[in-house]
């Protein structure tokens, strides 16, 4: 089975990670260190868990693997700081940061790409498909959050554009799981000859999804959008207060020339 291979892979680069970190540690600190574990983990829940046999009886949990790998696990691991616990022949051959348009594209493509009916029933039918689609997931999430997290301490991109590009992301999130949730019938004839879970029906199953889609990409979204806020006022804030000011006394012999 292939959650062996997987599996072998995500515990090679967390080793490779915690090598790189402990030659490091003094620079980086653990709690990049522990989130980066979690997005490994989260990767490994959605490709190589129980739950990844579940996504052919339900479309909820195959929701919940699509959440993993391209918002939640991502993040998670660009927040550890991979770059720099890479080894110098390899960050050699890997390539620029992306522009963020072509990022934004790219998670949006992806994301609609493998909902449309006909191509999820390809990764659906096929075994092999179905870990492109995982793949994709995971390159469209890596691509989707460079943009939002720094690859290194003290680099920061962020100004308004930033939260722009996180609003923009949502809406075709919002779109699909608008589609799921309200649509009166099955999208997916797929999910109606298999067994039931948790008495959902296919249906239900359907509206639960994107119910599910819709909460979790809102709150991983909007959480990063109100930091950035945030942080671009403090910095407005804080280069205000540096400005030169002007005395009483000051103001009073200007007033008098």
């Amino acid at each position: 089975m292939a959650t062996i291979p997987v599996t072998a892979a995500l515990i090679f680069g967390a080793l490779l990670y915690l090598r790189g970190w402990l030659r490091l540690r003094g620079a980086i600190p653990l709690w990049r260190a522990a989130s980066f574990l979690a997005g490994i983990f989260s990767v490994w829940l959605a490709a190589a868990s129980p739950l990844a046999m579940m996504d052919e009886h339900l479309l909820t949990a195959h929701m919940v693997q699509h959440l993993l790998l391209l918002t939640i696990g991502p993040a998670f691991i660009l927040l550890g700081f991979p770059a720099l616990m890479t080894p110098a022949w390899l960050a050699e051959r890997m390539p620029r940061r992306p522009h963020p348009l072509f990022s934004l594209c790219a998670a949006s493509a992806v994301l609609i790409g493998w909902h449309i009916p006909a191509v999820f029933a390809l990764s659906f039918h096929s075994v092999m498909w179905h870990y492109v689609q995982h793949a994709t997931f995971l390159v469209a999430g890596l691509l989707f959050w460079q943009p939002v997290i720094p690859a290194r301490p003290g680099e920061s991109h962020h100004d308004w554009p930033v939260v722009l590009y996180l609003f923009m992301a949502t809406l075709p999130c919002d779109a699909l799981s608008a589609f799921l949730a309200f649509n009166g019938r099955v999208v997916y004839p797929e999910y109606l000859n298999v067994p039931r879970h948790f008495g959902l029906s296919a249906l239900q199953d359907q509206q639960c999804a994107g119910a599910l889609m819709w909460t979790v990409v809102t709150f991983a979204y909007l959480i990063p959008a109100v930091l950035v806020t945030m942080g671009l006022l403090t910095d407005s804030t804080a280069r205000g207060s540096l400005r030169p000011t002007v005395t009483e006394a000051e103001a009073i012999a200007l007033r008098q020339r």
